[in-house]
């Protein structure tokens, strides 16, 4: 049994968010939140977010115990990217590429 949280169009740069998805990756729930509670980016919280959301679908949904449960997939895709422009020397236009993420967490119960 797996639980499964997604945060789409997040508007943090999926480099960014990878950084931090690789701290949490492997490890248990709880201490996943403890390490991001305590990391200093602002990814940290949107993953943090999304661990909350993948613990309760797996106690309520699911019937899991979220004490058992651990980081089993962590990943950030990348989502559409905002294009604006802004003058530069001359008003010469250019591009500033705002992205977006997709957080996914996949958390399972360990096994005995």
């Amino acid at each position: 049994m797996e639980a499964r949280a997604v945060a789409r169009y997040v508007r943090i740069s999926p480099r960014k968010v990878r950084q931090v998805v690789d701290i949490i990756r492997g490890k248990t729930a709880n201490e996943a939140l403890a390490l991001l509670k305590h990391t200093p980016k602002g990814a940290a919280e949107v993953v943090a977010k999304v661990i909350k959301s993948a613990m309760a679908n797996a106690e309520h949904n699911l019937d899991l115990n979220k004490d058992d449960l651990y980081v089993a997939v962590a990943y950030v895709d990348q989502g559409p990217t905002l294009k604006r422009w802004r003058a530069r020397m001359r008003g010469i236009p250019v591009r500033i590429r705002k992205r977006t993420s997709h957080v996914t967490v996949i958390l399972r119960e360990k096994e005995g």
